[in-house]
């Protein structure tokens, strides 16, 4: 089984749906002595397979990170009202909404091949896998962990079979693991959320959401986290596959804070405050609880945009220690390789 305390250097790069994951950013990061996660999310197992033997030719132990689907929407109202809101803003890009369809994301498809294809581990947001499922990766030699906002999620998370969590604080950039779809995120300070955690569980833990900086590093090791996992800190970098968009958005000074929201895929997630984010501001704006019905109704009206250069109408996912992270981070280091960065979080590079 994959040993987190066996790694040169404890940093993790976050594994980040969308395009800034990368089987580079995996690799870079790992030859500079720490480690990294693919994102099995919103890609077919095809494009998963790939990245997987890329990671696997280099000489990289893998990792991949699965989404776990949710409950299907059954609020056609909402889903409705929402594609009214933004049917003007998709006119301006010229393009048309998506339907706001259900799917499993190709999980098992997904499972199937990393049974038969074994990784080294395998992690799951936004819930848990089956007992069946757990017994066959574990089977195939893989170790599992999930990614989990709140004590109670942990304890389920153990019990199902977990060999590790991914402990993630409210600070973290994109989506929170929340495994009710509906619930509110947990707010706990990081510091106290692996606190809470450690007391209650008897596996490793990885401090996740907030890590920004070397101190950000030193001290989620201090509070007995094995090793920490970053992912804003790496979206720069020229190891990822992020948009020239987002990259322009998180350098410059027209942007000024985070936020949380629904607006985006229907789940709760952290990026740079926009027009598109601004619009749901308030009690009567909230975007409804549904994902992924939301992301597929609105993903071609964000990809129009960033194909555009606007930043007010995409997701800038971004942890809320965005500005740490460039006041901190020497010189161009934060538009370098991923692995000057895993050497800088750990620090060992100035």
């Amino acid at each position: 089984m994959f040993s987190f305390e066996s790694l040169e250097l404890p940093v993790i790069a976050a594994p980040m749906a969308g395009g800034p994951s990368t089987s580079r950013l995996v690799i870079d990061s790992s030859r500079a002595g720490g480690w990294g996660m693919l994102a099995g999310g919103n890609k077919n197992v095809d494009a998963l397979a790939d990245e997987v033997r890329d990671v696997q030719d280099a000489g990289v132990a893998a990792g991949v990170n699965l989404f776990i689907a949710g409950p299907q929407s059954t609020d056609a109202a909402a889903l409705a009202s929402l594609r009214a809101k933004m049917q003007p803003v998709a006119e301006r890009f010229d393009v048309e909404l998506g339907e706001p369809t259900w799917d499993d994301d190709d999980y098992a498809a997904k499972v199937a091949w990393l049974v038969a294809h074994p990784v080294d581990v395998v992690t799951f947001t936004f819930g848990l896998p089956s007992d069946a499922d757990v017994t066959a990766l574990h089977a195939a030699g893989s170790s599992l962990g999930a990614t989990v906002t709140c004590l109670d999620d942990a304890r389920t998370a153990v019990a199902r079979g977990m060999d590790f969590l991914v402990v993630q604080g409210p600070d973290a950039g994109g989506h929170r693991s929340t495994f009710d779809l509906h619930a509110d995120p947990d707010e706990a300070p990081l510091p106290d959320l692996l606190e809470q955690i450690r007391a209650a569980v008897d596996v490793p833990l990885l401090a996740a959401g907030g890590i920004a900086t070397p101190d950000d590093t030193v001290a989620a090791l201090g509070m007995g986290a094995v090793a920490v996992q970053a992912g804003t800190a790496f979206l720069r970098s020229s190891s990822a596959g992020s948009s020239a968009t987002h990259r322009a958005a998180l350098a410059s000074d027209d942007f000024t804070d985070t936020g949380l929201t629904r607006a985006f895929s229907g789940r709760f997630a952290r990026g740079l405050v926009n027009e598109f984010m601004s619009m749901f501001d308030g009690v009567e704006n909230v975007a409804p609880s549904a994902y992924p019905e939301v992301n597929r109704m609105l993903a071609p009206l964000r990809r129009a945009a960033a194909e555009a250069g606007d930043p007010q109408w995409t997701h800038l996912w971004a942890g809320a220690g965005w500005r740490r992270t460039a006041s901190a981070m020497p010189g161009r280091m934060i538009d370098g390789d991923a692995g000057r960065i895993t050497r800088w979080l750990a620090g060992r590079e100035g």
